[in-house]
């Protein structure tokens, strides 16, 4: 498999901000070096296979991260680096911003807020989502964010760790 061996990700809680109301009880998880790129010539793929083979390959994307600040209220989403470096926000506002580089991974927890705020021209973003939950995009409006409020808790949990699997570290820290 393309994981490294199971390390522990720092977890971060971020408090609703007004606009973005992040999740309140699930922390988003940053996976550092997460996959093991070197000696490939295609990352995406590497990191494609293994959201699949962890049960996130629903509606895959490649592309970057905005460049404004949304969340999605009704799934959880999984993002991995394949090429470039990006600074990215997550958490709103009063959020915090985190340098990404290729084999980086992040999960965010339904209604977590996310931005770029800088990126190389070469960044390549694999994005995936769990079998369970349904895609929606929010951009920090009142309505949406009162919406939002109602919908996150309902968001179903994730069947695996989208790098480690049933056995990772995600499934302890959201008490899956």
């Amino acid at each position: 498999m393309s994981s490294k061996r199971m390390s522990e990700p720092t977890a971060y809680v971020f408090a609703d901000d007004g606009s973005v109301p992040n999740n309140p009880k699930l922390p988003f998880l940053l996976y550092r070096g997460a996959i093991d790129l070197i000696g490939t010539s295609e990352p995406e793929t590497r990191i494609e296979h293994m959201f699949r083979h962890n049960g996130w390959g629903n509606n895959i994307w490649r592309n970057g991260v905005y460049p404004y600040v949304h969340y999605h209220s009704m799934i959880h989403e999984g993002m991995g680096i394949a090429r470039g470096r990006a600074k990215v926000r997550f958490g709103g506002k009063t959020g915090r911003d985190v340098d990404l580089g290729a084999g980086d991974v992040v999960v965010l927890p339904a209604g977590t807020g996310h931005q770029c705020l800088w990126s190389t021209i070469d960044l390549l973003v694999i994005g995936a989502y769990p079998r369970t939950g349904q895609y929606d995009l929010c951009r920090g409006s009142k309505a949406e964010h009162d919406k939002a409020i109602a919908a996150i808790p309902a968001v179903p949990p994730p069947e695996s760790d989208p790098v480690f699997g049933k056995q990772g570290p995600l499934m302890r820290l959201w008490g899956v």
